[in-house]
């Protein structure tokens, strides 16, 4: 039987090695991770499982809402290419029916436990079944992009490094598509693999122009049906390019750090009602009295509201620049 001191060692000395092994676990966890994240793209992994290129291409086509030849599958062609630039893996009916699914629910509890009006019900189930996976897409689509910008120069450096060695266009693309992560590893894999089952590099562009949504592919696609048609330099075309590229992102983000200033303003200015207005309802519920009750609270509430949302268009404008 061990004394009182000896069994307080022992427990300092479990501890210890808990804490020792509980840290070495996550770091090796996260370790590994960022590895795999650093090292393989989407693409690569599929390709790892020991599937046939074509049905890997076909899969990533697929869970992009695409048709196995890379066209948009749904009718409706503007919703069908921000779903497909955002980059969200998936069925697209899953995806929508998700928010509806939710946003049902949400409707159904407003009005049977909150003891809300059918209007606003009705108003709730629309926010997020159509506004909030709109929002969604956007916000995913404008992040995969800017990913895409930053990553886009250094592969067509790597592009050019490749073509001056002697190597083809098709082996200079599919080196990118190894060696550089996501997104840009997975698309270029896709545009390699197109180009070897038959499609012309200029058309594999074009679709991954249509695929990313960023506007620099279609300066790369212009290029190459130039090059394709008049001949030219490839490598001079494509470093010139990647300087280009690099500029426009450099002014980019001089003017996303010059316009700090006027887009702080703008989420203070849109915020600060919505704030004090809670605050109100926590500290003060009955500050309002009974006004809730007149009929003419609810249309004031939306003549102001739009007004207030075109008053964020107008300062989302002013410090947003397309170039």
């Amino acid at each position: 039987m061990p004394t009182g001191q000896s069994l307080l060692y022992l427990i300092y000395v479990l501890a210890a090695a808990s804490v020792i092994l509980a840290a070495e676990s996550l770091y090796v966890s996260y370790a590994g991770r960022r590895t795999r994240a650093g090292t393989i793209n989407r693409r690569l992994k599929r390709l790892a499982e020991e599937a046939p290129a074509v049905e890997t291409l076909q899969g990533l086509l697929r869970e992009r809402g695409l048709t196995e030849k890379g066209d948009f599958v749904f009718r409706m062609i503007g919703l069908n290419r921000l779903y497909t630039q955002s980059g969200i893996t998936g069925s697209p009916v899953a995806f929508a029916g998700m928010f509806a699914l939710a946003g049902l629910v949400l409707a159904l509890a407003s009005s049977l436990l909150l003891d809300f009006s059918i209007g606003l019900a009705l108003l709730i189930f629309l926010f997020v079944a159509v506004v909030l996976p709109l929002l969604v897409l956007r916000r995913s689509r404008n992040k995969r992009i800017q990913k895409f910008a930053r990553q886009l120069p250094d592969a067509l450096d790597m592009i050019v490094r490749s073509l001056r060695a002697g190597h083809p266009a098709s082996v200079a693309i599919s080196l990118v598509a190894r060696e550089m992560p996501d997104p840009l590893g997975t698309e270029f894999g896709i545009v390699s693999d197109e180009i070897t089952f038959g499609l012309s590099l200029e058309n594999a562009v074009r679709k991954l122009s249509q695929r990313v949504g960023f506007e620099g592919l279609n300066l790369l696609s212009i290029s190459l049906s130039i090059q394709s048609k008049t001949g030219g330099n490839l490598t001079e075309i494509l470093d010139n390019l990647a300087k280009v590229l690099r500029e426009r992102q450099k002014l980019r983000m001089k003017i996303k750090a010059l316009s700090a200033e006027g887009r702080l303003s703008a989420w203070m200015i849109s915020l600060f009602p919505i704030v004090m207005f809670l605050i109100l309802q926590v500290l003060a519920p009955a500050y309002y009295g009974t006004i809730w009750h007149n009929p003419v609270v609810f249309p004031v509430f939306v003549v102001f509201g739009v007004w207030a949302l075109l008053g964020d268009y107008i300062m989302y404008r002013m410090v947003n620049f397309d170039f």
